[in-house]
Parts: structure tokens; sequence; C-alpha cells
């Protein structure tokens, strides 16, 4: 039994404690537009700024804020994937209750922080339509932050519709979408971002007090050396975009430009096709497989049927990919067998029979440019309600981790790697349109006609010296020498 001078001590103790932890206050952790945006008492608001603009924090800090000032409610982030939810806020969460020395354990296993109040903040992914359902049954829920809410997919409308607003009710809690614009000024957080039905807050790295104190340089000068290292000027899509916060077209920081009016279609045209299976697999990520078709009578390539699903098992797999055998006859079927990929293949082709190859994963930045090429000539089509069509959109070259010689990728999708794989085998992969013709006497014409008439010349010396068996045609050594030789 714990005595009555012990109990004193202890209250002593943990009062001196409470006195000397510096008290966690808004208008000293945030600046001005931070703070703006944080205590606008709007159920649903938008926050639309460029990189760097402190837009995380703004989150952390208005979660552990909820958290601590609304007892027993609930504190929602949520993100594309768990991995990333983790990776983007998770060190903001711990610095602000670290500093503040609140009260609160950390959950690694379920992204957790729970506050001795009986508050909880929870940090979630949700990539789908199934993802999603998890935070369905949650209730007391005060606060929900969506980031990234630009390379979220059409899901993200019953995201907020449908289940976020309904968890709301008991607390009449606040909802709040925030992201950089993307590269198609359209979607749902585009058009929350102008409804009048949302209340609407943007800034940009202009303002982050932080960035010239971190870096030692102003932030013109620094947007100046981003301009300077790529070779654009300021006005740029992809500047105006990440640095200034504004929603601009820019078609050319997509790796991949689905168009409905060049790679929709609706049905399958008569004929008889070949049949490719592309795997791509994840657990934290989705199992994603991608059935391409295509006849040897036309370069067009289809994508006629995808299935992704998150956090499955290899049985579930297994019957997935062999409902697919039962339904078309595949000639090949390729998978990535990176990381764990490796293991689950092996079991599904020794134990199960199935005759899965390994994808080839080398110049994989090359095969995309090989697919957009593709789909800009029409020769790759996919159904625009498709997963592929819908993820086109989310997948950007990242200019802040590019090199001159190294093109990194922004975003991630499963439906597409499954379809990029089994893409190498089809024809839409190799095929070359034909060559332009050009109106005789134009100068493309004559220069045409010259290197024809060279070939002509140089196929009927070398037939005659066949003929002779000179020893002559040795001398054109190499194909270099030959070509050489020709001009």
């Amino acid at each position: 039994m714990i005595s009555k001078k012990a109990l004193e001590k202890e209250l002593k103790r943990r009062q001196k404690e409470a006195k000397a932890a510096p008290k966690f206050l808004l208008e000293k952790f945030l600046f001005k537009e931070q703070l703006d945006f944080v205590r606008d008492p709007s159920k649903f608001a938008t926050a639309v700024c460029s990189v760097r603009a402190g837009k995380t924090v703004s989150c952390a800090a208005d979660l552990v804020h909820t958290a601590l000032n609304q007892p027993g409610t609930l504190g929602l982030y949520i993100t594309l994937t768990r991995t990333s939810a983790k990776k983007i806020i998770w060190a903001d969460l711990r610095k602000i209750i670290n500093q503040y020395k609140i009260k609160a354990k950390f959950n690694e296993t379920e992204l957790s922080v729970k506050f001795d109040n009986e508050s909880t903040v929870y940090c979630f992914g949700a990539n789908d339509a199934s993802e999603i359902e998890r935070i369905r049954g949650l209730s007391n829920v005060a606060l929900v932050y969506i980031d990234e809410s630009q390379a979220f997919r059409s899901h993200i409308k019953e995201l907020v519709e449908d289940i976020v607003v309904k968890r709301l009710y008991d607390t009449n809690g606040r909802c709040r979408l925030i992201g950089t614009p993307g590269p198609i000024p359209s979607g749902y957080f585009y058009e929350a971002s102008h409804s009048p039905k949302w209340s609407h807050h943007s800034w940009t790295l202009h303002k982050n007090i932080w960035i010239q104190k971190k870096s030692g340089l102003t932030v013109e000068q620094l947007i100046q050396q981003d301009c300077e290292l790529r070779g654009v000027s300021i006005d740029h899509p992809s500047i105006q975009r990440e640095s200034f916060g504004r929603w601009v077209l820019d078609k050319n920081s997509l790796l991949l430009e689905y168009s409905s009016e060049k790679n929709h279609y609706e049905d399958l045209p008569q004929g008889v096709y070949n049949y490719v299976l592309g795997i791509d697999l994840g657990f934290h990520d989705s199992d994603s497989l991608s059935v391409l078709a295509w006849s040897d009578k036309s370069p067009v390539t289809y994508l006629i049927e995808e299935v992704v699903t998150s956090k499955q098992d290899i049985t579930d797999l297994k019957e997935q990919i062999e409902k697919l055998q039962r339904k078309y006859t595949f000639f090949k079927m390729v998978a990535d067998t990176g990381g764990l990929g490796k293991k689950i293949v092996e079991t599904l082709r020794n134990r199960h029979g199935l005759p899965i190859e390994a994808a080839d994963k080398t110049r994989k930045i090359e095969n995309y440019a090989i697919l957009a090429q593709a789909m800009r000539l029409g020769n790759f089509k996919a159904k625009n309600t498709s997963r592929f069509a819908q993820d086109c959109n989310v997948l950007e070259k990242d200019y802040e981790k590019s090199t001159p010689d190294k093109t990194v990728v922004k975003g991630h999708s499963d439906a597409v790697d499954s379809a990029l794989y089994p893409f190498k085998e089809s024809p839409a992969y190799t095929y070359s349109p034909p060559k332009a013709k050009f109106a005789p006497g134009s100068p493309e014409w004559s220069y045409e006609e010259q290197e024809r008439m060279r070939q002509l010349a140089y196929e009927q010396i070398r037939k005659e010296q066949e003929a002779l068996n000179d020893p002559f045609l040795t001398a054109f050594g190499t194909e270099t020498d030959l070509n050489r030789w020709k001009k």
C-alpha cells in the first residue's frame, strides 16, 4: 500500500513537471497562414499549397491541439498509403508531443497516438475503395485531414461524402482537404477547391519563415536555382504548380498521358486475340492483375480486364489468377518478383502449377516512355473508367529528385505497373508508324531518292562481287564500314 507521504511526493513531482513543460499553443507554433487555416470554424475547408509550405505541420498541430482540447475524440490523418502516412506526418506528431512533453503513447503497429484524456489520432492509407472501408466503423471523430488530395483517384468522393461526413456526426467535426495542384486541373480536389460549399485557403513556401532560416537562401533564390537546373523559366507549368500553388495544365509532367479521345474503347473489336497476364504484387499496397489483348492484324493493344485487391493472401491471389485463366487462354503470365514477390511467385509456380515468369524490370523508365508513345499514337487502349486510366494522372516526374540522366517518378500505381510488365510482349511495344510520304520535288523527297539510289547501287555492286567471288567484298568489314562506304 502506498503511503500518504509517497502520494503527496508523487503529486508534487507531477505538478512540478507540468509547470516546467511548455504549453502547446497553436499561435506560438504556427505562422499566420497556417493558423488561419487550422482555426477556420467551417465544417469543410481546402488548402491548396505549394511544396514546402508547411501544410503537413499544420495537420499535425491541429490534430494534436484538437485531441488535447476535445477529450475522448478521434482525429484521422488519411493519405494514399499507410507507408506514405507514416513517412509524411509521423515525425511531426512525435516532434510536437516530445517538444511539449505531452502525455501520449505511440503505437507503431496501428499508427496511432493515444493521449491521456482518451483521445486518439489515427493515420490511415486509403489507396482504393476497399481500404477506406476500415474508416466506416469509427465514431466520435472530431477532425479529418486528407493529405495529398490531388493524388487520390475517384474514390475520394466516396471517402468524403459517404464515409467521412457521417463519422463527423457525433461531434459536428471538421473535414480538411489539403494538397498541391496536380498536373491536370480536374478531379474532386480541384472541384472542392473551387466550390462555394467549401472554405478555401492557399499559401506557398514564400510564407514559410523556416525556409530561409534553414537554407540560408531566399525562396526566390531557391526557385531560381531550380529553374536553372532544369533549364526552364519561372513560368513553366511545373514551377507554377509546385512553387506557387497554382492550378495550371501541365501534361509534360505526367509520365503517361491518358486521352479519352485516343485511348478509350467501348467494345473489343471482333477477331482472334492473344492474351497475356501481368501481375504486380503487394500487401500494404495492392495485388494488381492486368489482362492485355491484341490481334495479329493490328498494332493496337487493349487492357481488357484488371483486378486490384489489397491485403489478400496467396490463396486468394491464386484463385483470382485461376479464374482469369479459365476465362482467357494466356500465352504468358509475367509478375514482379522483386522483394517478397520472388517467394510468392515461386509458391504459385511450384505448389499451384501456375506458369508465371519474372517480369523484365530493367529500363523501366524507358518502358514508360514507350508506353507513353503508344498511347499518343492510340496504340494502347483502356476504358476511361479503369484504374489504369485514373492512375495516369497521379504518376509524375519528380523534378526535385530527378537529374539530367535519371528520371525519378513521383507517385505509384500497382495498376499501371501490372499493365506495363506484359506490355513489352505486345506489338504496340515495338510498333513504329510508317514514314511520311513527301511530295515529289520537295527537299525531303530529293533526299529520300538519293538514299534509295545509293542503296540500289550498293546492292548491285554486292551482287556483282558475290558472282565473281571477289575478296573486295570483305573489305567492307563491319556495318559501320558499309554505311561509311555508301556515303
